[in-house]
Parts: C-alpha cells; sequence; structure tokens
C-alpha cells in the first residue's frame, strides 16, 4: 500500500525544480519568447551556486566558522547572476539579432550543460576527491533547515513543514507571477507583447525592454531550480550530468499548466510523484515493469501534448507571436 506521508515529501521534493523552471518558462513565454535553453539555464544556475558555495566553504576553513547567513546568500546571488547572463545572451541573440529562437535556445542548453561540466569537473580536480563529484554538505545544511516545530507536528509536519526554505519561495514566486500577470497593469502589458507585439508597440509599450525583463527574469527563477537540486534535494553534491531531464519537464510542464503559474504548484507536485511512483510500487524481480514505471512522467507529457493541440478555448493556446521574432518596419 503507497505511503502518503512517505510519499508526498519525497513528490514535493521532485516537483520543486519543475515549479521552478516552468513558472521561469512561462513569463518568459508570455512575452513570445520561447525559450527551450531552460535545461541549461538550470545547470548553469547549479553550478554557479556550486561554485559560490565551494569558495566560502573554502574560505571558511570549516562548517563551524561559516555566517548561515552568507552560506545561503553567496550561492544564492552567484545563481541568479549565472542565470541572468544566460538570459542576457539569449535575449542579445534572439531580439536584438533576431536569431531562431529554437535554434538558439537548443545550443544554450547544450552550452550550459558544457559549461557545468565544465567547472564541476575543474572542481572535482581541484579538491583531489576519489569519486566524481563535490560534497558541499555544510552549506547544504543551512539550505535544507526546516521549520523548528516541524518534527513536533506528526503527519500534518511531514507533508507541510519539512521543507527548506527555498521550496516555499518557489509557491510564492509562482502564486506572485499568477497575480503578476492577470491582476496588475504592467502584467497585461507583458501578455500583450506577447500576444500581438504590432498592436503593443502601436500602443506605446516598448517591446524590447518587455522581452529582455521578463527572459531575464524567468531565467533567474529557473536558475534557482537548478540551485535548489544541488543544495536541498541532492544533500550539497555536484555530480556531472545528474540534473537528468527535469529541464525538459519543466517546458513541458508549461504546456500542461495552459500557461497559468499557479496551476504549475499542483502540476509540478504530480510530476514529482509519477517521476518517483517507480519506487513505492512493489515490482519485486521484475525490472520489466519498474522501467515501464519510469516512463509514466514522459507518457503523460506525450498525452497532454496531444491534448493541447486539440483544445479550441483561446485561453487554452499559448501566446500568438510565441517563437516568432519582431520586426517593427513590417508593423
Amino acid at each position: 500500500m503507497l505511503d502518503l506521508v512517505t510519499f508526498i515529501p519525497r513528490a514535493v521534493v521532485q516537483g520543486i525544480p519543475l515549479l521552478y523552471g516552468s513558472v521561469g518558462e512561462t513569463i518568459t513565454e508570455k512575452t513570445g519568447n520561447l525559450n527551450l535553453g531552460i535545461p541549461g539555464v538550470m545547470y548553469v544556475g547549479g553550478i554557479a551556486g556550486v561554485i559560490g558555495a565551494f569558495l566560502y566553504e573554502r574560505s571558511a576553513g570549516s562548517a563551524e566558522n561559516m555566517n548561515g547567513a552568507l552560506a545561503i546568500l553567496i550561492p544564492f546571488l552567484c545563481c541568479l547572476i549565472g542565470s541572468l547572463l544566460m538570459g542576457l545572451l539569449y535575449c542579445f541573440l534572439t531580439v536584438t539579432l533576431r536569431a531562431n529562437q529554437n535554434v538558439t535556445g537548443l545550443a544554450m542548453t547544450t552550452f550550459g550543460v558544457g559549461f557545468g561540466n565544465f567547472f564541476g569537473g575543474s572542481l572535482i580536480k581541484i579538491t583531489g576527491a576519489d569519486v566524481p563529484s563535490i560534497a558541499l554538505s555544510a552549506t547544504s545544511n543551512w539550505f535544507r533547515k526546516t521549520l523548528p516545530f516541524a518534527n513536533t507536528t506528526g503527519w500534518f509536519g511531514k507533508i507541510f513543514l519539512s521543507y527548506g526554505f527555498l521550496a516555499y519561495l518557489a509557491i510564492i514566486i509562482a502564486f506572485a507571477a499568477a497575480y503578476f500577470l492577470n491582476k496588475t497593469r504592467k502584467g497585461l502589458q507583458l501578455r500583450a507583447v506577447g500576444e500581438n507585439p504590432a498592436t503593443a508597440d502601436a500602443a506605446g509599450i516598448n517591446i524590447t525592454r518587455y522581452k529582455y525583463m521578463a527572459t531575464c527574469i524567468g531565467c533567474m527563477i529557473a536558475g534557482l531550480g537548478g540551485l535548489y537540486y544541488v543544495m536541498d534535494y541532492a544533500n550539497g553534491i555536484w555530480s556531472n550530468d545528474a540534473f537528468g531531464d527535469r529541464g525538459w519537464l519543466a517546458i513541458a510542464l508549461v504546456i500542461f499548466t495552459v500557461w497559468r503559474p499557479n496551476i504549475s504548484v499542483p502540476a509540478s507536485i504530480l510530476f514529482g510523484g509519477l517521476y518517483i511512483l517507480y519506487l513505492f510500487i512493489p515490482t519485486g524481480m521484475n525490472l520489466a515493469n519498474k522501467e515501464l514505471y519510469k516512463m509514466l512522467p514522459y507518457v503523460v507529457t506525450i498525452i497532454v501534448l496531444v491534448l493541447t493541440s486539440t483544445r479550441n478555448k483561446r485561453e487554452h493556446q499559448p501566446p500568438e507571436s510565441l517563437g516568432l521574432p519582431y520586426f517593427r518596419e513590417e508593423r
């Protein structure tokens, strides 16, 4: 029988990187930019945070000498800066130079993974570790700290209170993004840029500024997913090529949630649960069944894509200018 008190927290932990990635990509796509480089952005965000944490731990000397605020703030800011640079690179290529968005996104994914593996491998050589990984357990302990009364509230604490601050921050960002896009003037102008940039331009909205701002902010949010994966989910251990396909699942989640960040919260937990469901279903020695259960997230993704293509309601469709460059001369 499925133990929900154990299963739900693990599903949440699996789903938080997807939540960061999907919310960041949703904000980006709302301006018409299709950023397929989200997996690379998450990778760069993760390795940037690892570099910051590694340098701080080395300078502190021991866990006792580390300041908790700095242990969190330094990797956090490094992650945001690395992700921001990836967003600026994407915008420069696709908005300023009007390069093809699909090709640019795929190139950035390849670049981000290579960037992370290069610097990750370099740090592993500096440490002289016997295994190909970096352990930043002292920094991870600060990121994974839970509420002090979480262990005294039974099943409620395990399901709702047993997470680090980055998990709660992801949920706050998702609902804040939904409010911004639907209830504020700036949010409505941002959506107008993605729906019909020519009309928005004629109304005096700065198309370039909105595309740059939304894409860069979206990349910084997605980059936090990489930081969460390393510092919270992986207990501060960085290994090259360890992210798997979470970045691509985050992009699929955008379609699954019909471009609504608030829906991403339960949807990411659902996908996170499907990702680890095979661990909780007894299969005995039958490895074939276990591999079939591992396919569940991808099967659901395919079904979602099929259902999306049959939707007729306008509110369930992507922004009209998604993936298309804007030429003011053609207005």
